[in-house]
């Protein structure tokens, strides 16, 4: 079966970053960072509802305008989240181009910016046909460390530092529900769209005895089913997905401790490695990390599998370097904490 989530980093190591996460069997998807978005098919743009931003230096950010002109004539709602400042700095992006042609009655895209600070979560509502002039009520709420709770997944954040505020971001997929096809032979059933309303039903700890319908297109005409009956031959559990994306981020104690705590014991670790550890003063300077030290805070997080990006252009001729390096640092340490503990 496969996995629900399907990370992948939208550029090379060396290019803009940017984590594009597909959705299996939906035409949805999430993106953390956008720099150059130039790559991805404006199809797997279109699929986008959440964008999730660690800070709006220009190369975590630049990708803002191939989303807003894909989506800017689609009745379609983006949300965008980013750390302090972020909705003056998307404003300034809106208030930057001309929108007079697109009246009250068309059909564009609706923008929800959420600020994440240490207080709370502030969020603002920005639609296309009124010229992306900010909606009156700004929506607070306190920052609890979840931005998005869904029935099967959340995505949670924690600020670190980079000489500014810089978000950190993990998918906890609540746990995972496979399909057996043998279950599915046996009762004469066909996959098709009723798995997800199922698996959501299931998500949502809907009572056992509700009766659960699948349509004639999908079985030996239609065919009602008790919930957990269903369920019981069907499917199976497993532990869910957990994604970690962490970029930008200075080696202080702080941020260590954050990291660790945020990536602990992610299926996969998506995490910046912009210079070689012979080079730790530049980064310092920075405010970045090096391979080592990448591939040492995987290792603490007791992360499964660990994949580096965001390079500095320096090492444009011997990228293998830094994964290199990242990759024997983490399993040093990890040999390193197996034999400690």
């Amino acid at each position: 079966m496969a996995a629900a989530f399907q990370p992948t980093l939208v550029n090379p190591t060396l290019k803009a970053p940017g984590l594009f996460i597909r959705f299996a069997h939906e035409r949805r998807a999430l993106l953390f960072d956008m720099g150059d978005l130039t790559v991805l098919a404006p199809r797997d743009i279109l699929k986008i509802s959440h964008v999730f931003i660690s800070h709006t230096h220009v190369d975590h950010f630049y990708g803002f305008d191939r989303l807003l002109r894909l989506t800017v004539e689609r009745p379609v709602q983006v949300h965008l989240f980013g750390p302090a400042g972020f909705m003056a700095h998307v404003q300034g992006k809106l208030d930057g181009y001309l929108w007079n042609l697109l009246g009250s009655e068309s059909q564009s895209v609706t923008i929800d910016l959420t600020e994440v600070t240490t207080q709370a979560l502030y969020t603002r509502r920005y639609r296309c046909r009124n010229g992306f002039k900010p909606e009156a009520d700004v929506r607070r709420e306190p920052f609890t460390g979840q931005l998005l709770v869904e029935p099967n997944f959340t995505i949670s954040a924690d600020i670190l530092d980079h000489g500014t505020p810089c978000l950190a971001f993990v998918l906890q997929e609540r746990y995972r529900i496979n399909v057996l096809k043998e279950g599915l032979r046996t009762l004469g059933l066909y996959p098709g769209p009723w798995l997800k309303d199922l698996k959501m039903a299931l998500y949502a700890e809907t009572t056992a005895d509700r009766e659960f319908v699948i349509p004639r297109d999908f079985a030996a005409g239609r065919r009602h089913f008790m919930l957990s009956d269903l369920a019981k031959r069907i499917t199976r559990t497993a532990t869910g997905q957990k994604i970690a994306y962490i970029t930008d981020i200075a080696y202080s104690d702080d941020n260590i401790s954050r990291v660790v705590r945020l990536a602990s014991g992610a299926d996969h670790l998506f995490i910046e490695a912009a210079f070689l550890e012979r080079h730790h003063r530049l980064a310092s300077a920075r405010r970045h990390l090096t391979a080592w030290q990448a591939g040492k805070l995987a290792a603490m997080a007791g992360v499964k599998r660990v994949t580096s990006f965001h390079y500095s252009a320096r090492y444009s001729d011997k990228p293998k370097l830094i994964e290199n390096e990242c990759r024997a640092a983490f399993e040093r340490h990890r040999r390193h904490m197996r034999h400690v503990h």
